[in-house]
């Protein structure tokens, strides 16, 4: 009997070590995944700035989206056995992947042509502001919310002060040149948004990793096709990609559009939308760092001063819907 009794207790034993190393190994992927969606995807500015050393924006853009789409393509379908997407999903994540990606992505990569990595990010920091204006369907919440109005307000004022006063001093490039820059980059922005609120209203019966591999293609051969019409690439040969370029291309696709995303979908299923979006706080910190460090690109004052006002916006903006979440996640305990 005693002998059954202390079986038993170390078999209780053995479960607890279990479920404790079970916890830890979940945190410890929590941890990672957010070190990927945090580190990556605020190194991909700089990255962008290597690739373009060697290779047009959007001929480096296209070349990036399509051989992440192929690779995410193949583990959706040999992997994962995911069934064939049909028209309706094809034309619906060819509106998805031109509009965020091609437009949207390609922006970014074709405005580092004429601003700094850290200038860009700061930039695309403004992308929430952005939802509130075209958002139709939220504004009755939005445009009766005065924080959230005054989080716009902020915002804009930051990303102002950032057009006038923000040239980038070590980039060559005219003043001219860096405003049709970042006016594109916000431009780019405007696309982002429409493609993604297009993404959420118009839903497809794919799932998540497939409707993104299908944009990733699409956005890949409409980004090359952009490039040969406009004659970006007239000049280009393959022979003139340098190392630096290329390892940078294949960063920007595989580690930047591959494992990070799938990061940030694992974490979106393991924790509330409102803690894995923090993202957007870390990026821009991350970009700039990054940017001084290896880049040896300038952060001036009025960058910090207008990433500090932006950032102080979009908080404003998410404050109502971290206090939603957290009501909701109380009630559900």
């Amino acid at each position: 009997m005693e002998l059954s009794q202390d079986f038993k207790a170390t078999i209780r034993k053995i479960e607890l070590i279990c479920s404790t190393n079970e916890t830890m190994s979940q945190k410890w992927k929590i941890i990672l995944a957010f070190a990927a969606v945090y580190i990556i995807w605020g190194s991909t500015y700089l990255a962008i700035v290597f690739a373009l050393s060697d290779i047009p924006p959007m001929l480096m853009s296209g070349m990036r989206f399509f051989l992440a789409g192929v690779l995410l393509y193949a583990w959706c379908v040999i992997i994962r056995k995911e069934k064939q997407p049909g028209l309706a999903s094809l034309s619906k994540n060819a509106v998805c992947g031109i509009l965020m990606l091609s437009f949207g992505i390609g922006s970014l990569a074709w405005a580092e042509q004429y601003i700094s990595s850290g200038l860009a990010a700061i930039i695309v920091t403004s992308l929430p502001f952005w939802f509130v204006l075209l958002d139709k369907r939220q504004w009755s919440f939005y445009f009766s919310n005065k924080i959230i109005l005054v989080g716009l307000l902020v915002g804009f004022a930051g990303v102002l002060l950032l057009i006038i006063f923000g040239k980038s001093p070590q980039v060559s490039s005219s003043h001219a040149k860096q405003l049709a820059g970042m006016l594109v980059l916000i431009a780019g922005g405007i696309a982002w948004t429409v493609g993604s609120l297009y993404s959420k209203y118009k839903t497809v019966s794919s799932s998540v990793t497939m409707n993104t591999s299908l944009q990733l293609m699409i956005a890949g051969v409409f980004s090359t096709l952009v490039s040969v019409i406009s004659s970006e690439s007239k000049h280009f040969s393959f022979s003139q990609i340098h190392m630096p370029s290329l390892v940078a291309l294949l960063y920007l696709a595989i580690v930047g559009s591959l494992i990070t995303f799938l990061c940030y979908v694992w974490l979106l299923h393991k924790l509330p939308p409102a803690q894995v979006s923090s993202y957007v706080y870390v990026n821009p910190v991350v970009a700039i760092i990054l940017g001084a460090i290896i880049g040896k690109e300038v952060i001036t004052g009025v960058h910090v001063l207008s990433l500090t006002i932006i950032l102080c916006g979009v908080l404003l903006i998410n404050l109502p819907k971290y206090k939603i979440a957290r009501r909701k996640q109380l009630s559900a305990n």
